[in-house]
């Protein structure tokens, strides 16, 4: 039986705000990413929701709590739904490593698998855990709409990962998910199809802008 995963990315840091990499650290939410969580919470009370799951990082338990609240129930918390360890990376600017190592930015954006930053997490580990945990989230919702609230790097590798599409080339498919914007999937045992991608709630609350579906 076919699930829907509703996947959201958390809103704004501000280390998003200041286009620094924020994988294991744990950034609080701008008050413009509160205000994107509330926004989410609105759409997903109205989007018709049975379940909320979300990364056990702030700031995804943060985005994911006004839904929650809006449906009457209880976030999932799953740990393999955290964000990749950028290692060397982390907390850093593509400006600010540039200087340091060139060559490891160039390594990184040509294959985020073979280029990855020194001390982080491959994108295929990262894949693994994510992909993983998506399908027994929908497998255990079977039939149900779910709600996950995780992070901009892992939910573009378990995309890449659920669709056959290689894990290092993730940045070159999916350049990047807004924050709080929807990317919709249809799990049915080890299928997985893309409905919509990357759509922010109030364009979805309106019809669903870039619904692959359509």
């Amino acid at each position: 039986m076919a699930s829907r995963l509703l996947l959201a990315r958390h809103g704004e840091t501000q280390w998003h705000a200041e286009n620094r990499y924020a994988g294991v650290s744990d950034v609080p939410l701008t008050v413009k990413g509160l205000r994107q969580a509330d926004e989410l919470g609105a759409w997903a009370k109205h989007r018709g929701v049975d379940a909320v799951a979300c990364s056990p990082v702030s700031r995804a338990l943060l985005t994911a709590a006004p839904a929650a609240r809006a449906l009457g129930m209880e976030p999932e918390v799953v740990e393999a739904l955290r964000e990749v360890d950028f290692g060397w990376g982390e907390g850093r600017t593509v400006a600010e490593m540039t200087a340091e190592d060139p060559g490891a930015v160039r390594r990184f954006r040509a294959d985020a698998e073979t280029g990855a930053f020194p001390g982080s997490e491959p994108p295929s580990a990262a894949a693994a855990r994510a992909s993983a945990a998506l399908r027994r989230l929908a497998e255990d919702h079977a039939g149900a709409t779910v709600l996950v609230v995780a992070h901009n790097t892992l939910l573009r590798i378990a995309l890449c990962a659920m669709l056959g599409i290689p894990v290092g080339r993730y940045r070159l498919v999916f350049p990047r998910l807004d924050n709080a914007a929807v990317t919709e999937i249809e799990v049915t045992g080890d299928r997985t199809a893309l409905r919509s991608l990357n759509v922010p709630t109030w364009a979805s609350a309106q019809g669903g802008a870039r619904n692959l579906g359509a």
